[in-house]
């Protein structure tokens, strides 16, 4: 099975869910969770390590990519732990930094999807 177009939108999504779990910590709506800062107990390291990453072995890309999602759950979880220390709207302005990242990473995963127009069966 191929990597299409819509497989790689896949890691929109999964950023959006990243940063609506950081944020409903933020706000005070949910504990956090450790596992949402391991890359293999969040939604987007998981589809990054168990659909991307076998289709594009030793890819630069995917090295920068897995940077970049480290990079992103840190700050992350640093932005939880400013949270827990009192510095409720110093977290919350640290989601821009998340967004920052989510966009970087994004665009890094990008580069790996096909043209628009095309599909895995393309001959």
């Amino acid at each position: 099975m191929d990597i299409n177009t819509l497989d790689f939108q896949q890691v929109r999504i999964k950023h959006i869910l990243f940063k609506s779990q950081l944020r409903s910590v933020l706000y005070g709506v949910r504990e956090p969770d450790a596992a949402l800062f391991l890359p293999q107990g969040n939604a987007l390291g998981q589809w990054l390590t168990g659909v991307v990453k076998p289709k594009f072995p030793n890819r630069l890309e995917i090295v920068e990519a897995e940077r970049l999602l480290r990079q992103l759950l840190n700050t992350g979880s640093e932005l939880v732990a400013q949270y827990q220390r009192g510095q409720i709207d110093e977290a919350r302005r640290g989601m821009t930094q998340i967004d920052r990242l989510g966009d970087q990473l994004i665009t890094q995963l990008e580069k790996l999807a096909p043209p628009a127009g095309t599909y895995a069966g393309a001959a």
